[in-house]
């Protein structure tokens, strides 16, 4: 409890998913750690990040050997295990779940995204009473050219096709009120784009601008096919509107097809030019055809979206901390029977 007059104290849980983090997850945390002893914003608002959540997601690299090191170091530091790969969504959810503070900050992993501009989220937070606070890049992604000319065509295509402009300030790092983030993991469900989930809860959303680092000595763990991927959740996420486009797109074509049969009739019947014949009939069944099949294959996706939660498919699964291979060099002794077997054995965390 503060001094009389003082400003609160405000309490952040930063929540990392980890895929990758072998190499880079170190430096992050020694980046974070000076942020976990009581300090100011730039608007002398204290603030204290009071846990950092590792969430493990079950990537190719031994991320899970670095986690167990940091939560051994540092105590703020702690470990969330999921069951297999639910991907970077479903991890930022399940860390969110399991926070505790008044804020959460949710970041990657990769070291693009520098802790120095969390206390500024707080401010903006705080300044402008917004719930949600994303990061939003003074330079261009360090993505390469292609993929960030395909990221910023996704979200201006999202924009047209459903309104608004919200998906431009889409970010992985990002400020969310606590109790809103943690009653929002409650009822998500599995296939569900967190930050569509975020607009259908929060209506005050600012942004903050900050500079986007080059990431660690690793590729990106996203290829195109996971990137159109997350592009399709994203559309699928975003309500019904998906399927009010397939019905447009029906009664368009229906109506297009009306007026050239009225138009051909009349053709024939005053004998004013002759009714084309196979080609263009055979353009209007592929036309109409792939129309009809591209519309299937919405409401195919809509519909599995729906069995999955029908079916009570997770969005993600904790569990204890996974077995490990223990190291040679602090494996324990053979045992009097002469176990030979020692030091490689298979052995969970105690």
């Amino acid at each position: 409890m503060g001094k009389t007059g003082e400003s609160p104290l405000h309490s952040i849980s930063v929540v990392i998913p980890v895929y990758k983090g072998e190499t880079s997850l170190p430096s992050l945390i020694e980046e974070l750690l000076p942020l976990t002893t009581e300090s100011r914003t730039q608007g002398g608002r204290r603030y204290v990040v009071a846990e950092i959540i590792l969430v493990h997601d079950n990537g190719p690299d031994a991320s899970d050997v670095t986690i167990r090191a940091l939560c051994d170091d540092h105590d703020v530091v702690r470990a969330l295990w999921l069951s297999r790969n639910f991907g970077q969504h479903a991890a930022t959810i399940a860390g969110m779940s399991s926070s505790t503070s008044e804020w959460i900050v949710t970041m990657d992993e990769d070291g693009q995204h520098d802790p120095a501009a969390i206390p500024s989220f707080l401010d903006a937070a705080m300044d402008q009473r917004a719930s949600l606070v994303y990061a939003k890049p003074s330079n261009p992604p360090p993505h390469g050219a292609v993929r960030n000319a395909a990221s910023r065509g996704a979200k201006r295509a999202l924009n047209l096709l459903f309104g608004g402009n919200q998906s431009q300030d889409f970010q992985s790092y990002r400020l969310v009120r606590g109790v809103i983030g943690r009653q929002l993991a409650a009822v998500a469900v599995s296939g569900v784009y967190l930050d569509v989930a975020l607009g259908w809860v929060t209506d005050r959303v600012v942004s903050v601008p900050v500079f986007l680092r080059e990431e660690a000595d690793r590729p990106s763990g996203y290829n195109y096919k996971s990137l159109f991927a997350h592009f399709w959740r994203m559309v699928l996420s975003s309500g019904t509107r998906g399927l009010r486009i397939v019905s447009f797109l029906g009664i368009t074509l229906a109506a297009v097809g009306i007026l050239m049969a009225l138009y051909f009739v009349g053709a024939w019947m005053v004998g004013s030019v002759e009714v084309p014949g196979w080609t263009s009939q055979v353009v209007i069944t592929l036309m109409c055809s792939g129309a009809i099949l591209v519309s299937l294959g919405v409401i195919a996706e809509y519909i599995g979206v729906t069995l999955n939660v029908a079916m009570g498919r997770p969005l993600y699964l904790i569990v204890d901390a996974p077995f490990y291979t223990l190291p040679v060099d602090v494996a324990p002794a053979a045992d009097d029977a002469g176990d030979s077997s020692a030091g490689t054995e298979i052995a969970p965390e105690r």
